[in-house]
């Protein structure tokens, strides 16, 4: 594949930092440039002809591109067709007659030519309104972060609230932030269950995101959303494991991750709750387990008494690395809130520090400090999946089938059902109602009163 010439490269960089887009957008943009630059070069046409565009476009749908993808490579030649890139005889670029203040595009009329049919006109700046509508939905982000972190919302959920929250803006072409209404929420929740096909708790993700947004960033309600096509539910039933299975998977798991998997079945950890344990939180002698959960809440779970060895013997090594990080003059493990702030050197302290150290110090830029963190999630996962695969497994199974795995064979012990909700920390007994369909009924077939027992 070829590459972008440095010349262009830099003014076309240049021209996106202008309009304060995100890296992560800036790099999306230069890729289909590239791969653009690439198409013509391949099928020898001309890179500033406009009509290649539609053939671009096709390409790209017949590589089973989604829709977002085309429009966003849409806007990235557009882009690069609003510079008025011509090469001169020397192989440099230079701009002609567009407004420095105005090099982004307008695409939205473009895009309603193209997907009629008609051919697109020459390259539309942005009005001078429009660039201000983008600072609007800058300063709406930075709302909404402010307005979850002070509710303490977890931080995926604020990544969560923002994808979809980014979605919205680009299905409104950067419309007034000032202007929505229950109309462009309509239009948005229906484009995602029958163009995009997404699944219903993605839909209903999404609603949830754009709610939240209305009421605490823009400020005002939703009204009625009548009439919005919603996509079906479909009944779902937790994967779950039988003993052997988890005996297999566990066999298959190198250290550490295989306590980490024990502590997923044995207490019905969630993957975050078993990866924040910090070493206060184990209280062998009462044999209990503190879980800080979702939702800030706190419970408490029976320590399994077959895996207390090890894990005494793992709180032991955790004890020796923290002694040479104090030796190394560390600045701690990583701490939440204003906790350090209150309590000088709190993260040095032993009983602060992650029972699942990671293995490497973070370096923070910012505070110049050398931190640990505890292991990634994506770490354990890779090493659940192919623990699974090693085991032959036909189910598919993830870390978070052995909480489902627990609360199942929980059930079969008959262990009441709220006993388990309150194990699972789980707000609802609703929730905990669908392990009801994992186990085996053990009914009589003949239905007596209980008169007749």
């Amino acid at each position: 594949m070829i590459q972008i010439e440095p010349i262009l490269l830099k003014h076309y960089s240049t021209i996106l930092n202008k309009n304060r887009m995100p890296e992560n957008e800036q790099s999306s943009f230069i890729k289909w440039l590239r791969y653009y630059l690439d198409f013509c070069h391949k099928y020898g046409f001309e890179k500033t002809d406009t009509s290649n565009l539609h053939r671009f476009i096709e390409k790209l749908r017949s590589k089973k591109q989604n829709s977002s993808q085309q429009r966003q490579a849409f806007n990235a030649v557009q882009l690069f067709y609003s510079i008025g890139a011509s090469e001169t005889s020397s192989g440099s670029f230079h701009q002609t007659a567009v407004d420095t203040q105005s090099e982004m595009v307008v695409v939205k009329e473009n895009q309603k030519r193209y997907l009629t049919g008609e051919s697109a006109k020459s390259p539309i700046p942005y009005p001078a309104d429009n660039l201000n509508f983008r600072q609007a939905w800058i300063e709406a982000f930075s709302t909404l972060a402010d307005e979850i972190k002070v509710r303490h919302y977890s931080p995926k959920t604020l990544k969560s609230y923002r994808y979809w929250a980014i979605q919205f803006q680009a299905f409104t072409n950067s419309k007034n932030p000032e202007s929505l209404d229950s109309n462009d929420v309509k239009r948005f929740l229906t484009y995602q269950a029958v163009e995009r096909s997404v699944s219903a708790s993605s839909q209903n993700l999404a609603f949830n995101a754009l709610l939240f947004f209305y009421r605490h960033v823009l400020g005002k309600e939703f009204g009625k959303i009548d009439g919005v096509v919603r996509a079906k539910k479909r009944p779902y039933i937790p994967v779950v494991l039988s003993k052997n299975e988890v005996h297999r998977v566990l066999d298959n798991l190198s250290y550490p991750y295989d306590l980490v998997g024990k502590l997923l079945y044995g207490c019905g950890l969630r993957l975050f709750e078993s990866l924040n344990l910090r070493v206060k939180d184990f209280n062998f002698d009462a044999g209990l387990l503190t879980v800080h959960g979702k939702g800030k809440k706190v419970r408490t779970v029976p320590i399994p008494k077959i895996i207390e060895p090890e894990l005494k013997a793992h709180m032991d090594r955790v004890y020796n690395l923290h002694q040479i990080d104090l030796a190394d003059n560390y600045d701690g493990a990583f701490m939440f809130d204003r906790l350090e702030k209150k309590y000088k050197d709190v993260g040095k302290e032993f009983i602060w520090q992650w029972f699942f150290p990671a293995r490497s110090l973070t370096f923070v830029k910012d505070a110049k400090e050398n931190r640990r963190y505890h292991l990634h999630d994506t770490h354990v996962q890779r090493s659940i999946k192919k623990a699974v695969g090693k085991a032959r497994l036909t189910k598919r199974a993830t870390a978070h089938t052995f909480r489902h795995t627990y609360a199942s064979h929980l059930l079969e012990a008959n262990y009441d059902i709220r006993t388990i909700q309150e194990l699972l920390g789980h707000s609802d007994v609703r929730t905990t109602m669908i392990y009801t369909h994992t186990v085996r009924s053990r009914t009589l077939k003949e239905s007596k009163s209980p008169l007749d027992f």
